[in-house]
């Protein structure tokens, strides 16, 4: 369905990196955007900027989202917002898991749960979820992330068979490494994150991820695309790793 059949977006984690760049596309394309993240300061300079309308709420608060969903009905849902706390399950804490569980995948499920119903009532809507390749492929430590993101994942495909028969598309997005400062919300913000993790490769920018999303939007309403795996030209997932039962283990 052309973007000039739809009129309102929600877009979570929207007060910086791939989040805030779809807000910039989404008002480009004549939507009125609803941008929600935590950073009321960040985004007010994203409201001047795009004239998008702010929420600063947790996306993990389930009566601020349900206030808005009841408030506004959603053509587009952005499933943006996400987190993560590396390391294996063999030293986790049951803060972290808490946490990535709550924002990265029970914040998806209410969210669905308040705005698709609507959109099928009208027989019209585009979700969008932010997965990740840690949804479909192995790497080290981040047990938790990978769980979380593999769920969104499966949600995705489910979502498309609970709206059947209605004209609402699901589509997955599942980036790799991409220049934005999740990094450094994670890691720390310090040159030698910036170093390890961005200095020097050739990454995809928050703007193409926007693209790509506003690619499935823009797509004819006979069309549902509903996967894209986005990763570095340089970047290869996956791999096989085998021990010695001698060996010392990292």
């Amino acid at each position: 369905m052309p973007f000039s059949d739809y009129k309102t977006a929600l877009v979570t984690g929207a007060s910086s990196g791939i989040g805030a760049a779809v807000v910039e596309r989404l008002c480009k394309e004549g939507l009125k955007v609803h941008a929600l993240a935590r950073s009321a300061d960040k985004l007010a300079e994203l409201a001047a900027r795009t004239g998008c309308i702010p929420h600063a709420i947790d996306v993990s608060d389930l009566a601020g989202i349900t206030r808005l969903t009841q408030e506004v009905a959603f053509d587009v849902l952005v499933n943006n917002a996400g987190v993560d706390r590396p390391g294996s399950i063999l030293k986790a804490d049951a803060e972290g898991i808490d946490l990535l569980v709550d924002v990265n995948l029970r914040a998806v499920l209410h969210l669905c749960r308040l705005v698709v119903p609507g959109m099928a009532a009208r027989d019209r809507g585009h979700v969008v979820n932010i997965s990740s390749i840690a949804a479909a492929y192995n790497f080290g430590g981040n047990s938790t992330y990978h769980a979380t993101k593999a769920a969104v994942s499966m949600l995705s495909r489910q979502l498309r068979i609970d709206v059947f028969g209605k004209r609402v598309r699901v589509t997955e997005i599942c980036p790799g490494r991409v220049a934005t400062d999740i990094f450094a919300h994670v890691h720390g913000d310090s040159e030698e994150t910036h170093k390890r993790f961005v200095e020097g490769y050739e990454l995809p920018q928050a703007e193409d991820i926007a693209n790509a999303i506003a690619f499935a939007i823009a797509a004819p309403i006979a069309v549902n695309v509903g996967h894209m795996e986005i990763t570095p030209t340089l970047q290869v997932p996956g791999g096989l790793s085998t021990a010695r039962p001698d060996a010392p283990q990292a």
